[in-house]
């Protein structure tokens, strides 16, 4: 082979190596940049929104007031979520109607889960991360 030859292969492998190591370094750069977007306790509280206490009647005729925090994914559906409290509340009494007091003392992981649920179906900026509830009074 002649020297001119070699020399183009001997540049397309170097490239060819060049190129292979940008690649993985690229992937595994974003690939922990996703990973490291995990919600900062200045970042939860930030974007969390505080329901106001609400009390209804339960199935079983017994009252319930119960508040939550509601962590959003920012800023934006914070706002939103302020703005549909009135959809929230009515979720809440929907849910809290088909509830009994045994409910409540076995957990209230259920009904996070249903009101995370329905709040996400409703939202179009942004999204529920986590519900919790902040005050529970049965009476």
């Amino acid at each position: 082979m002649s020297r001119l030859v070699k020399t183009m292969i001997t540049s397309l492998v170097i490239l060819l190596i060049g190129a292979i190591a940008a690649l993985v370094v690229v992937l595994n750069v974003t690939g922990q940049s996703e990973e490291s977007e995990a919600q900062t306790i200045d970042d939860i509280v930030e974007y969390s929104y505080e329901s106001p206490e609400i009390t209804t009647d339960l199935e079983d005729g017994t009252f319930v007031r119960i508040q939550f925090q509601i962590v959003t994914d920012g800023k934006k559906a914070k706002e939103e979520i302020s703005k549909r409290d009135f959809q929230l509340k009515n979720i809440l009494i929907k849910e809290l109607a088909t509830k009994t007091e045994e409910d409540f003392k076995s957990g209230l992981a259920e009904l996070e889960q249903v009101v995370l649920t329905k709040l996400n179906e409703l939202m179009t900026e942004g999204q529920i991360t986590e519900v919790y509830t902040i005050n529970k009074i049965l009476q």
